[in-house]
This record gives C-alpha cells, structure tokens and sequence, in this order.
C-alpha cells in the first residue's frame, strides 16, 4: 500500500503568550519561533516517523525551502510536489501558558491546488493505495471522490472546519478523523455518543475516529464496534499538532495491524508525547519514541 498526503504547507509563525491577544488589546510576546508545518506537512511528518513510506502533493510557494528541506530530510517522496513563485501559505500561532492555541492562516500557494493537479497526482497511485487529506487546499471534495472511484482508501481529517465540508461526500471516506469541535459541526450534536450515533446514519460504512481531548479517544468501525481508549495523561506545552500525529500514528498502526486498540494506544502516546513539546512538525515523536513510552 502507498499512502499519500495531499494538503497543505504553511510557514508557521509561533508565538508564545501569558494569554490570547483580546479585541483592541496590543500585547508583547513572550518568545517567538518559525517552524515547518500546515495540517497536510504535519500529517506526512507523522506518518513518516510512524513507520510509513510516504508521498506528499501539494503546492510548494517561493519562499518554501525550508519545508522541502524538510521533507526530504524526514525521506517524505517530493518528487509529486508542485512550484509557485506565490508565496508559500504560512499560519500565525499564538500559544498561551496553558498550551492552547488560537491560529491564522493564509492560503498562499495552497490555494493553487486545482481539480487538474489532482487528476494527475492520482494518476500514479492505484485501488488500495491511502490518501490523507484535510481542508487546508481546494477541492478536498473532487480529491475525496476521485479517489474513492479509483478504490482507494481515503482518510479525511475535516479540519479546519467551514463551509466547504458541506460538498464533501462522507459516504466515499473509509476514515473520518474528528475532534469535538469538527464532530458538532458535522452532526449539529454536542454530545460524542450523539456525535457517533448521527454520523452512523449518515454515512454507515464509514470508520470514524473521535477524540476527546482528557477524555481519550474513540473508534466506531465500519462494521458497528466500538473501540474506546483513556488519554495518556501529560503536561500540554503546545497541541498545535496533536490531532496531526494521532491521525499519522492511527493510519499507520491501523492499515498495518488491523488492532483498533493498539491503533488507538500508540496514536494517543504519540499525541501525548506531541503536546509536550513546542512547535508543531518538531514536537511529533518518532516511532521508536512511542513504542518505549508504550512500554512504561
């Protein structure tokens, strides 16, 4: 099985913070760093270092060297990658003392994603071969049912959520990754058995994976079960890239295995392990790292 990411790649610009900027408030930041990232980069790193040979698509802007170099340094194929002289798309970060965060972004060149791009991407992948995409490019709706009529195993992390979800077929995803947030705005339902119960309805042959922050995680298969597992407890420096790794490390552990428990375990450790460290791509543990932790 091939597994390709195709989404995003953003500059992030992260800034520490005792607390968030209010309306007509001008605050000083407490330290400042640029790293890797996008939701699409993120994903890819994760997969990468859980194991998986990965291949990556999207649009590479003018100023994005550094992401290139990174990909190339975490062995993530490029060679699907395509150049803009727009700028790349960057994020603006603002952590606080607690580890949350609030984030900006702007498209760039991951806007430049068309309908065309993506035919000739999958174009060298094959049924059974995995997509990852999330909504940070366009027409994440075309990506899904293309896709899906050339057999492939899609995997879909809604997020951000907006209005262009509305277009997305959710019956063509074999794998729905959401948080809370994302499962409310799917099934208008704040309660996550709700959540599950609404989008077992609307799309029956769906797996669906929600996370619940604290509360740990949970998997409703496609054939009905249901797989439920604890959060590993740690202090959280910053959850920019949380969701990212528990998607990369579930994929992998999942689609290699087929154990939704070990799938979930090792997704959450990695999580854990994420959140406790700055940055986004650079706070995302290597597989290694999660099986020791794993061990404790």
């Amino acid at each position: 099985m091939k597994k390709l990411v195709l989404g995003s790649l953003n500059i992030d610009c992260t800034y520490q913070v005792e607390d968030f900027v209010r309306p007509k408030e001008t605050i000083s930041a407490l330290h400042f760093e640029r790293f890797c990232g996008g939701k699409g980069f993120n994903q890819a790193v994760a997969l990468a270092r859980a194991g998986s040979e990965t291949w990556f698509a999207g649009v590479l802007g003018a100023d994005g060297g550094m992401l290139l170099e990174a990909m190339q340094r975490e062995n993530i194929r490029t060679e699907l990658l395509r150049r803009s002289e727009t700028p790349n798309g960057h994020a603006v970060i603002e952590v606080n003392r607690q580890g949350e965060n609030c984030i900006i972004i702007v498209a760039g060149s991951n806007g430049e994603v068309t309908c065309e791009y993506i035919d000739e991407v999958l174009s060298r992948f094959s049924a059974g071969d995995l997509i990852v995409l999330q909504n940070e490019v366009p027409h994440v709706d075309y990506a899904i049912t293309a896709a899906r009529k050339k057999g492939m195993v899609v995997a879909f992390n809604p997020s951000p959520f907006n209005d262009a979800i509305a277009a997305c077929r959710l019956t063509d995803v074999d794998f729905l990754l959401i948080n809370e947030v994302e499962g409310q705005g799917l099934t208008g339902e704040s309660e996550p058995e709700a959540m599950l119960r609404a989008l077992e309805q609307r799309c029956p042959d769906t797996a669906v994976v929600l996370t619940l922050g604290e509360k740990g995680s949970v998997l409703r298969s496609a054939d009905g079960s249901r797989h439920a597992c604890d959060a590993v407890r740690c202090k959280a420096v910053d959850t920019t890239a949380a969701g990212d790794t528990f998607t990369g490390f579930f994929l992998t552990e999942y689609l290699a295995h087929g154990d939704a428990g070990r799938a979930l375990r090792a997704a959450s450790t990695a999580s854990s392990i994420a959140v406790s460290r700055k940055g986004a791509s650079p706070s995302i543990p290597t597989a290694a790292e999660v099986a020791e932790r794993m061990k404790g």
